[in-house]
């Protein structure tokens, strides 16, 4: 297996500049980029595809963090690899340090799945006319904090801060928005009542350790590293804003989704079959293993993929606010969508097809795991 890392500094292989710079674009530059790949870059087998067979190779993209967790095991452990080997299909693994960049890499055709946040995923539809992404099964769910100064006790102490999300328009980054306007304070693209700078987490990290920034909306381990490693406390678990209606139980959101191209899904759907097979192992391992293990297991990927590991204080409490299911919760999307059109980061669209959950219903059924959350 072969790991290609894309990082803000340069990618070893990376896919250019211009895919560099879609990392910190967000749903509004998404929507612009992901556009120019499903128009301008030639797709293999694009209108009319026929099934063609398993593929030669899967070209997998995930982040090194928590929230792909199963991306993070089924690599490790070679949960993917077992499944496409049976049919000769060689597995390639790319790490990204965002959303965006790896929608790109979906629409240029340099990779064939990934693991996303919803809100990118439905950028990338919404951008491409239905054609450029397929989200096919959930990954992790929770574990998303806004984080800040032990001095600010509440929403009206946030007026004339600046706080941090990962990336404009990402999942994170609408649900700051989103939750700042119910309190009443006004944010834009040029400031507001809130400040709001997208910023990669680890330099949130030290920019709030330096008094640089004032707080974040992050997701996991990034909210427990700010708490425990500089002193931020809990302002708001965005579980406690979620009461089921949408997702079938209190305080469950869509964190991460496996995603594919659409064209190679037509092409391969044994392929695709064999991918969610991995997936279900890796979730069922998770969701099994002995707690020590699977922190364990976590912790070595992560040190290989991101260079440092966590401390394992961090990484318990970060595990503690996450739960991994296939389910890809599909209730949520039209108020994530919602949420980002509110905010001014989307216009309104139609999410008919975004999810098609019928490869994993063939891959439950060719598996006997079962145990995973939300099987």
């Amino acid at each position: 297996m072969e790991n290609i890392r894309y990082t803000a500094a340069g990618p070893h292989r990376g896919p250019g500049r211009r895919a560099l710079l879609a990392g910190g674009t967000g749903l509004l530059g998404l929507l612009v980029l992901g556009a120019a790949a499903t128009t301008t870059v030639p797709r293999p087998g694009a209108a009319g595809s026929v099934p063609a067979g398993p593929a030669g190779a899967l070209r997998l993209g995930f982040f090194a963090n928590l929230t792909h967790a199963p991306a993070l095991v089924g690599t490790a452990m070679g949960f993917f690899a077992a499944e496409l080997e049976g049919s000769g299909t060689q597995l390639a693994t790319s790490v990204f340090g965002a959303g965006p960049a790896a929608v790109e890499a979906l629409n240029a055709g340099a990779i064939d799945a990934a693991y996303l946040g919803p809100n990118p995923a439905i950028a990338a539809f919404a951008a491409s006319g239905g054609q450029g992404v397929r989200v096919l099964a959930g990954a992790a769910a929770g574990g998303a904090q806004l984080v800040v100064r032990a001095s600010l006790a509440n929403a009206a102490a946030l007026r004339g801060t600046t706080l941090a999300t990962p990336q404009l328009g990402g999942t994170q980054d609408v649900a700051l928005r989103t939750w700042l306007a119910t309190q009443g304070l006004e944010t834009d693209l040029a400031g507001g009542d809130v400040g709001i700078t997208p910023t990669a987490n680890a330099q949130t990290l030290e920019l709030f350790r330096a008094g640089k920034i004032d707080g974040a909306w992050l997701p996991e381990p990034w909210a427990s590293r700010l708490v425990l490693e500089a002193g931020a406390k809990v302002l708001v678990d965005e579980a406690e804003l979620w009461d089921g209606a949408d997702t079938g139980a209190p305080g469950l959101f869509p964190t991460t989704v496996l995603a594919v191209s659409p064209d190679f899904a037509t092409r391969h759907p044994d392929t695709v079959d064999a991918l969610l097979r991995g997936h279900l192992a890796a979730l069922d391992w998770i969701n099994t293993a002995r707690e020590t293990d699977v922190l364990a297991t976590l912790n070595a990927r992560i040190a290989e993929t991101a260079g440092a590991a966590l401390a394992p204080a961090v990484i318990k409490r970060a595990l503690g606010k996450l739960s991994f299911t296939a389910d890809p919760l599909e209730g949520a999307y039209p108020r994530l969508l919602g949420n980002a059109v509110a905010a001014g980061l989307a216009e309104p669209a139609s999410l008919d097809g975004l999810i098609d959950t019928t490869p994993l219903a063939r891959a439950r059924a060719a598996t006997s795991t079962g145990t995973e959350a939300g099987a």
